[in-house]
């Protein structure tokens, strides 16, 4: 393999250099795929005992609320204490709720909430897990190593994305739904080995304040944060503005014929893009310049969207799909590695913890504000001009954010903090 190649594949020194490292993206992957053959089974379930898309609605505000609520509090308790510890107690957590749902699939005696308040159980959780877990890279590898090693997670997050459905739908199908939240149990074991032989990971510096104090003093930090505040406002713009998933079945409708096989090929074409960028990151991750590239990613994600608002061609709509998956990857990437550079580790918990509030909340947000739109107006309108409004405020971002378009480094710099 020629140098040149070498660095524009994915950077996989932290595979290399660290079995610690190794370890745990071996049993997040395995985790994230249980994760996602849940996803696909509680849908399932919840529509089979009800028929009601309301219930199936329900699902979402199960998942996403509780890591809304708990999000920033939890931040606050991650870095107050062993990060390591609070990440083991809370995969027992999560395994023990996916045990008690593959119970329930096997004896079908619980209602509906039932099902949804364990589903919200392990939300909590994982909104508790989720921070902790934000500590380990930059602990774990050298600063020229962590963007690599963001891009490793991204690369088997969206894989297993692309299998876990799939999987969880041929097991439903042949063992039941039982099995498969028996089997997600069952892999929260690897995750928990893989974190097991960590060091004590407490936070460097002073401990957060308790309750309140500790959530202010983050906001505080995120609010005078330049660089981390556009990293986070450029992910919301991407999602609440541009979010397509809502408007598929009504472009499949308007532009397709409804023919569902189209229907189901539009989340594969994102999660092929993702997987390609994230198997040719090698060479944005050794750039040094991530808020630039997070900007130009976020930005070709809106155009690419707006794109295939436009398309009556279905394979060009898929390439279309396909390139905003794979500036969609891109942007969350470096977007990662600006969060976990650029905050201070006393403060990465509950950094952490909002970020995936960002990331749980703009997406529920963007499909609703898509649906809306389309109900005045139309599909392709609806993904049109959200796309062109995320571009327009990505563009917004950059221009009053000089740092992110310098890039100069990763670090916490005193201007900036």
């Amino acid at each position: 393999m020629s140098p040149a190649l070498a660095r524009t594949l994915i950077d996989v020194r932290p595979l290399r250099t660290s079995p610690v490292f190794r370890r745990l993206l071996i049993g997040r992957t395995v985790s994230v795929l249980g994760m996602f053959m849940t996803m696909v089974t509680v849908m399932y379930q919840v529509w089979d005992m009800t028929h009601s898309t309301v219930w199936t609605g329900a699902v979402g505000l199960a998942n996403a609320v509780p890591t809304v609520v708990v999000g920033l509090f939890a931040g606050s308790w991650v870095d107050r204490g062993d990060r390591r510890r609070i990440y083991l107690f809370n995969t027992v957590g999560q395994s023990v709720c996916s045990l008690l749902l593959a119970v329930q699939g096997f004896t079908g005696h619980i209602p509906v909430l039932g099902v949804l308040a364990l589903v919200a159980a392990q939300s909590c959780f994982g909104a508790v897990g989720g921070p902790a877990s934000g500590v380990f890279i930059p602990r774990l590898l050298p600063k020229d190593q962590v963007a690599a090693g963001l891009a490793l997670n991204t690369m088997s997050f969206t894989t297993m994305m692309l299998v876990g459905p799939a999987l969880g739908g041929l097991l439903i199908g042949w063992a039941g739904v039982g099995a498969c939240y028996l089997v997600d149990a069952l892999t929260f074991l690897l995750a928990f080995h893989g974190a097991f032989g960590l060091p004590a990971l407490p936070p460097e510096g002073e401990p957060s304040r308790a309750g309140l104090h500790g959530v202010l003093d983050a906001l505080r930090f995120l609010a005078g944060h330049r660089v981390v505040r556009g990293a986070l406002l450029t992910d919301l713009a991407a999602t609440v503005l541009a979010m397509p998933v809502s408007l598929f079945p009504l472009i499949n409708s308007e532009r397709f014929g409804g023919d569902p096989r189209t229907l189901g090929l539009f989340l594969s074409a994102i999660s092929v893009g993702g997987i390609t960028a994230s198997v040719f990151s090698g060479t944005v991750t050794r750039l040094g310049r991530p808020g630039l590239v997070m900007l130009l990613g976020a930005s070709t994600w809106g155009a690419a969207l707006a794109a295939f608002g436009l398309m009556t061609n279905p394979w060009a709509g898929l390439a279309f799909l396909a390139l905003a998956g794979a500036a969609d990857s891109t942007s969350v990437i470096s977007r990662s590695t600006i969060v976990q550079t650029h905050t201070p580790d006393a403060l990465l918990g509950r950094v952490s913890a909002a970020e995936q509030i960002v990331g749980q909340a703009g997406p529920n947000l963007g499909n609703l504000r898509g649906g809306l739109v389309a109900g005045w107006t139309s599909g392709a309108t609806a993904l049109f001009t959200g796309g062109l409004l995320c571009v327009l405020a990505v563009a917004g971002v950059g221009a009053s954010t000089p740092e992110l378009r310098a890039g100069a480094g990763v670090g916490v710099t005193p201007d900036e903090a």
